[in-house]
């Protein structure tokens, strides 16, 4: 049982520190080759946990040569525009001015239902909004629409809003954080006086506290606060 434990902690961490190593990219929506790797490793990987008889290198050597080779492909692809092209192909533009290219429809195999489905996705319910929409290499629907049908900006309203910056946590399940305090400035007894201000005897009554570079406060209490 001892040896299954740890066999299998070897693999599992041999996967995170592989995984980690390749990229972000790996983490969210994966190209052609990518998901290939991922299955492989995977697969690969799980043979020594299903048979304690193969030897644990026979899991960990095709871990790592499928993660070189993903390095390999991937240090390829920034150098050559015509490899990028050759492996992940082109993106397809499915809807121009309003409409559909049923063309490009056909050859990617994209349903009218499955188009619909991702422009609601973008809150899009009419195509003759749309004034492009592209399917990228990695299968995501980009979609743009006709400028009239763009949300008004401020710079066209002629307004210069303020920037709150990024909003910090610094209460996060009744624990302060001290560090993103002190980047926006704050102390503890800031913390306290604001605390106090809201009827809170503490952070430990707090499940989430954020603050913006114009002092603006979100507060959210723990629900079994007393």
């Amino acid at each position: 049982m001892a040896i299954v434990f740890i066999r299998t902690l070897v693999i599992f961490l041999a996967l995170l520190i592989t995984t980690r190593l390749a990229g972000k990219r790996q983490m969210g929506e994966l190209e052609l080759n990518e998901l290939i790797v991922a299955v492989l490793m995977a697969n690969l990987a799980s043979h020594p946990l299903q048979d304690i008889g193969i030897p644990l290198i026979n899991g960990l050597i095709p871990v790592i040569t499928l993660f070189c080779c993903e390095v390999i492909i991937a240090g390829i692809n920034l150098k050559s525009v015509g490899f990028r092209a050759f492996l992940h192909g082109k993106p397809s533009i499915l809807i121009m001015d309003g409409v559909v290219n049923q063309r490009e429809m056909r050859k990617n195999r994209l349903t009218l239902e499955e188009l619909t489905e991702n422009l609601r996705n973008h809150s899009i319910t009419d195509i003759r909004k749309v004034k492009y929409a592209i399917l990228e290499t990695n299968g995501t629907l980009n979609a743009i629409l006709f400028p009239a049908e763009r949300p008004v900006t401020a710079v066209q309203m002629n307004l210069n809003p303020e920037d709150p910056g990024f909003p910090s946590i610094i209460i996060n399940d009744g624990k302060v954080l001290k560090e993103n305090l002190k980047l926006l400035g704050k102390d503890e007894q800031w913390l306290k006086d604001e605390l106090r201000k809201m009827n809170v005897k503490g952070p430990e009554e707090v499940y989430l506290m954020m603050l913006d570079n114009l002092d603006q406060i979100y507060y959210l209490p723990q629900e079994n606060a007393k």
